[in-house]
């Protein structure tokens, strides 16, 4: 089996003249991927070390100067991509991991593809919608540089809690997404449920709350994983001190399977009448359905029934998951 392998290097305003380093990784890169010099030839070229060379090329690898995909005519995972499209009408994006990966790794290697991947979506101007989560906080730890302008990273959900406000753990995730791609960063700093539906809809009547709903209301692409009581990586609003026992009583009472941005649905996709949402931060699904890209990166078979649910509500246009998931998925 032969892999074709495309190297794109010097995109964009990446390579600015006055950073040394970036114009030094961008020849680097371009002598490596395009003219197929050897490292040592390299080295020699630039009067420099191998392993300098080798620190360069990883430089560009990390930065976004280039961008590495590989093509396979006999790779399984293109025909599960295809069997999910014209099953759930979805763009599947299937990531090769063994069986016996351990579920961390499988969420990092996930992750990883999906962080290259959004890199991709993301263009000046757009709003993004990002919820917290285990697999997003992953996701944000592998994100390539990508230098863009008018960029807003808008966080989707409250992180508060009875234990702490969240705002550290959230704002972490959204830092990384600012930085990725020099945006700006607007936080939501609500509790992830209110204690009663009543004090939210006050909340929600706020202007600085109404603002940044009306951001949400405008994002471009949404980015979330699925959160899932079932999954050996816990999802952070089963572990996170979120949820009371009462809570899970009445999750496990309305048929609940998993959540988006910690709004709960039922194996076919509804979600309105579970009681939780009415005191959940997260955009509803309706709102999400809305969002014109929407980015699900989800890992591991033991959220598969969250997986189907959310396919059944119709709030994903973009699946990112593991090959075993996705087997699982079509079987």
């Amino acid at each position: 089996m032969t892999n074709a392998i495309g190297a794109e290097p010097g995109i964009g305003s990446l390579a600015h003249a006055n950073d040394p380093k970036l114009v030094r990784a961008l020849t680097a890169a371009q002598l490596y991927y395009l003219q197929d010099l050897t490292m040592d030839a390299i080295a020699r070229e630039l009067h420099t070390s191998r392993s300098s060379v080798s620190r360069l090329i990883s430089h560009a690898r990390e930065t976004g100067l280039v961008d590495i995909r590989i093509h396979s005519p006999l790779e399984k995972g293109a025909a599960i991509e295809k069997q999910i499209r014209d099953r759930f009408g979805v763009a599947a994006h299937v990531v090769p991991v063994g069986p016996d990966v351990s579920e961390v790794d499988r969420l990092e290697r996930v992750s990883m593809t999906a962080a290259r991947l959004i890199s991709q979506f993301v263009d000046s101007n757009m709003a993004i919608g990002v919820a917290w989560g285990s697999t997003i906080g992953a996701i944000s730890r592998h994100l390539p540089a990508r230098d863009t302008h008018g960029t807003t990273v808008v966080q989707l959900n409250g992180a508060g809690n009875t234990q702490t406000s969240g705002i550290e753990y959230a704002s972490e995730i959204l830092l990384r997404f600012g930085q990725a791609f020099n945006a700006r960063v607007q936080q939501f700093p609500v509790p992830a449920f209110f204690d009663d539906p009543a004090t939210k809809q006050a909340m929600w009547r706020e202007r600085s709350t109404r603002r940044v709903l009306g951001i949400q209301d405008r994002i471009d692409i949404a980015i979330f994983g699925l959160g899932s009581p079932l999954a050996e990586v816990p999802s952070r609003v089963y572990v996170g001190g979120y949820l009371e026992q009462a809570d899970y009583r009445s999750l496990r009472e309305d048929g609940a399977v998993g959540d988006v941005a910690t709004v709960f649905f039922r194996a076919d996709g509804t979600w309105k009448d579970i009681a939780m949402n009415a005191r959940g931060t997260g955009p509803g699904i309706d709102r999400l359905r809305r969002v014109p890209r929407r980015v699900c990166v989800v890992s591991g078979t033991p959220k598969l029934p969250a997986v189907r649910g959310a396919l059944a509500a119709r709030v994903i246009t973009d699946l990112v998951l593991d090959e075993e998931l996705a087997r699982h998925l079509v079987a």
